[in-house]
């Protein structure tokens, strides 16, 4: 490439080069907004697509979620034991050296690995569609909850909250004082199989939600499951599983299972369970149990993908193809 000449400038009869340009700097790239902030920031993006006026408000107590200091945990490498720094001490020198990291920031407390707890409002604003008035004063279990930012949410609404979950590594994500209590309470265990996590869960509830956990992949697959653990073994027959999430509920209470899947593997690719999201049980187990169904395997692929857009799925290094890799799913029911 050719050099530009120097120009020169006559100052008191002297040649001098003028003054190099200043080049103005870049500007820097803005941070990326996690943690509270995301979600005060979604929360806002999210109000326009909810009709309900309780659901909008739960979105609004984003803002009155509180700062969390970062917490370092530590994992086996099959991610099946989990230790708090203070229990990785007391292990030996070998099995320590072992151990990964896990940090768990602001971010990762409220979403794990599992995605923007505000998805959960549109589980929550169809079934205020469908007559929930409200979670002032009620008392809602989420079924495999796998984390805490919609369950916060709903217990800053003045609901009654219970999760209930067997990832091993929960207990210890939200085991520091303040995580669990004013309305929240979390259980670790297998629900209905574990007869004391039945006791500890009880009944009486008013909702009961289950999302992207109650899936025909996981609990029935087409085809098999590597590595097997991908499956879910619910420990009970399906009518007996049925009949005890009728039992959780008072009358008039709802129960919601709510899911979002990818598409499909083909034949000679690995089996996705979590690709399958139909409800895993028939219409009829629902009613045999007692309950009213609302709503059965009702597509709501249309509104999550807009969703998806304004979550900005769709952006970003693991941008999805929202119009062939996203959809929804969802069953309705009520006790009478």
């Amino acid at each position: 490439m050719t050099r530009a000449p120097l120009l020169l400038l006559l100052v008191g009869g002297c040649a001098v080069a003028p003054p190099p340009r200043v080049r103005a700097p870049r500007p820097a790239a803005a941070a990326e907004v996690t943690g509270r902030a995301r979600l005060v920031r979604d929360a806002r993006a999210l109000g326009p697509l909810v009709r309900s006026a309780w659901v909008r408000h739960l979105l609004e107590g984003t803002r009155r979620l509180p700062a969390i200091a970062t917490r370092r945990l530590y994992h086996d490498a099959d991610r099946r034991r989990f230790y708090t720094e203070a229990q990785s001490r007391e292990l030996s020198a070998a099995m320590r050296r072992a151990l990964k990291p896990l940090v768990v920031d602001e971010e990762y407390y409220y979403s794990t690995r599992y995605g923007s707890p505000l998805a959960y409002s549109r589980a929550l604003d169809l079934v205020a569609g469908r007559g929930l008035a409200g979670l002032a004063s009620r008392r809602v279990l989420d079924f495999g909850y796998g984390k805490i930012g919609h369950l916060r949410l709903m217990a800053l609404c003045g609901a009654r909250v219970v999760g209930v979950d067997v990832d091993p590594s929960l207990p210890l994500v939200y085991g520091r004082p303040g995580d669990q209590g004013e309305g929240l309470r979390l259980i670790d265990g297998r629900f209905p199989a574990d007869p004391a996590v039945r006791r500890a869960v009880g009944a009486g509830y008013d909702l009961v939600t289950a999302k992207n956990v109650l899936k025909a992949g996981y609990i029935h697959p087409a085809r098999p499951v590597v590595p097997p653990r991908r499956a879910i073994d619910l420990g009970v027959p399906d009518a007996r599983f049925v009949e005890a999430l009728f039992a959780l509920l008072r009358p008039g209470g709802f129960l919601v299972i709510y899911n979002l899947y990818p598409e499909q593997s083909p034949p000679d690719k690995p089996y996705k369970p979590w690709a399958d999201g139909k409800t895993p049980f028939p219409r009829r187990l629902f009613e045999a149990a007692g309950f009213e169904v609302l709503d059965y395997d009702r597509d709501d692929t249309a509104f999550i993908r807009r969703l998806g857009r304004t979550l900005g799925w769709d952006r970003g290094p693991d941008a999805m193809d929202l119009e062939h890799d996203l959809f929804a799913i969802y069953t309705i029911a009520r006790r009478p």
